[in-house]
């Protein structure tokens, strides 16, 4: 029985990195509000929809994130469980839409089988509410959730400049274990486009819930001759 035991933990060792992925699929929370960054989210979703090692997407949209696909891509509400379809423009077979009001829904309880959340991107106002504890609507209190269980949540913030409110918010986040991280491009890339900004912002996102993306930019160092030139 021992040597059983043994073989079938050697088995798992031997397993190719692709097959663990599909033991270890992640299910993921995505929360999208009112600070405007629609592009975000829908960058978001197509990635993760696209990723073998994702198993499940709830999207939570709030009354403001709805308004927000509308005004800045041109996505009108309607049915909010065709939502997912109209965001990324084909058939979506991983993403569950759950009401914003629903705050009965699944992932309202830590005992719901969730490994993260974003909240991309994150208003000021839900900042304000998660960093309070006030769980009135579901994408507070599933990052509520989240956090209560030790689990990862990352906050996408939008809005600038930053008052003394913002930052006293997102320092109380950050310490009960949320991974503040304000929507900021970077450029080290020569990005050519605004899907080259928006494509490696939303990849480093998702280096933070440990799905590494493969389009990702990383930064290697300076050549040599260049440091010679400056």
């Amino acid at each position: 029985m021992r040597s059983l035991t043994w073989l079938v933990a050697a088995a798992r060792l031997l397993l190719p990195a692709e097959n663990m992925a599909e033991i270890q699929k992640q299910i993921v929370t995505v929360g999208v509000t009112g600070a405007s960054g629609a592009i975000l989210a829908q960058k978001t979703l197509a990635l993760l929809e696209e990723d073998s090692r994702v198993e499940r997407i709830h999207l939570v949209v709030t009354e403001a994130g709805q308004r927000l696909f509308a005004e800045e891509l041109g996505i009108s509400t309607g049915d909010l469980k065709q939502l997912p379809d109209r965001v990324l423009a084909r058939k979506t077979t991983k993403i569950e839409t759950l009401p914003n009001k629903d705050i009965g829904a699944s992932i309202a309880s830590g005992s719901c089988t969730v490994d993260s959340m974003l909240v991309i991107p994150c208003s000021m106002g839900t900042l304000g509410a998660i960093a309070g504890g006030i769980s009135d609507d579901l994408v507070s209190r599933a990052a509520d959730v989240v956090l209560k269980e030790g689990r990862k949540l990352v906050l996408c913030v939008r809005d600038t400049p930053f008052n003394h409110i913002h930052l006293e918010n997102m320092l109380r986040a950050q310490q009960a274990g949320a991974v503040i991280m304000p929507v900021v491009p970077a450029f080290y890339h020569h990005p050519k486009t605004i899907d080259d900004l928006v494509t490696q912002y939303v990849c480093r996102v998702l280096t933070q819930i440990g799905l590494e993306q493969e389009k990702m930019y990383r930064w290697a160092g300076t050549p040599a001759s260049k440091k010679a030139e400056a």
